[in-house]
């Protein structure tokens, strides 16, 4: 109960901070409309969407009917309907964007890890009778085979903390988010194979500074590298932890989506959690970064 406490305090100060701020700059559409004031609040919506990716319920509205309206009453006194609280999670998207931007990525050290996951949307039998992400999903393929949905590309440092992502369709190039997502990084880049690009890698370095490090295919010419960039090259595993958490833990990926708005809301908030956790896989390194960086 205190890491809900502690949940719900970090989430309500960022919020009466920020929605004074965003409401104000919200386009009207002329007409005088109400504004009913709802018996939860944002950052309470927040805390429960949240809290449920903190949770062993695998679905959310087991864990609503059963946990929260059963257990939480005290602590959320405004509680209303399962069916209520769904519509208004399409509401606090915009502050979950906002609160994971501003207070939950990391910071760089100077060594940086970067990996896709694919998000698949349906299993692949009923893609041609998928209407949800109707437009919005592709296929893609990976090395576990083919998917129809999304591609979530994460850059982590040597601490397992998040500092950027980039969400897109499925039949996305790995390569292609990359300079977008390392305009705030410094130091060293390490990839998988499937980043190797002689273009990517001078642009990187010639632009942003940021050494892009992979293996090499075995049809390449083989290359010296610097021991360490060989060591940390290999710890590239702390990724696969990472995104293996995101999915078993914090469930950012089903098949049960009913609108892409709910879907974004589901992966905000499940990245949210993982940032939260006081614990995450790390390569123990200390102050190594900045002797290498």
């Amino acid at each position: 109960m205190d890491s809900l406490l502690e949940l719900f305090c970090d989430v309500d100060d960022f919020c009466q901070a920020f929605v004074p701020v965003w409401q104000k700059k919200q386009l009207e559409a002329g007409e005088i409309q109400r504004q009913r004031e709802r018996s939860l609040s944002i950052s309470e919506i927040m805390t429960i969407l949240i809290h449920f990716h903190q949770s062993h319920y695998r679905d959310f509205k087991a864990y609503y009917l059963g946990y929260v309206q059963e257990r939480l009453r005290a602590e959320f006194p405004g509680l209303v309907s399962y069916t209520r609280f769904v519509e208004f999670i399409p509401s606090v998207l915009i502050p979950l964007c906002v609160y994971l931007r501003q207070s939950c990525l990391g910071t760089c050290t100077g060594i940086s890890f970067i990996d896709s996951t694919p998000l698949a949307v349906c299993k692949n039998q009923r893609i041609h009778a998928h209407k949800v992400f109707a437009g919005l999903a592709q296929r893609g393929k990976t090395s576990t085979g083919w998917f129809f949905g999304f591609k979530l590309h994460l850059i982590f440092n040597d601490r397992g903390e998040l500092l950027n992502l980039m969400l897109t369709p499925g039949n996305i190039d790995d390569r292609k988010p990359v300079p977008a997502l390392v305009r705030e990084l410094f130091g060293k880049l390490f990839a998988d194979k499937g980043y190797i690009s002689k273009q990517l890698f001078e642009e990187l370095f010639l632009t942003f500074n940021v050494q892009l490090i992979t293996g090499i295919r075995s049809n390449m010419q083989n290359v010296l590298m610097p021991l360490m960039d060989k060591i940390l090259l290999r710890k590239r595993a702390i990724v696969e932890t990472i995104i293996d958490q995101l999915k078993n833990i914090s469930q950012i990926e089903h098949s049960r989506h009913r609108s892409p708005i709910n879907f974004l809301v589901n992966l905000i908030c499940g990245l949210i959690a993982y940032c939260c956790q006081p614990k995450k896989p790390s390569l123990g390194l200390g102050t190594l970064p900045a002797l290498i960086a």
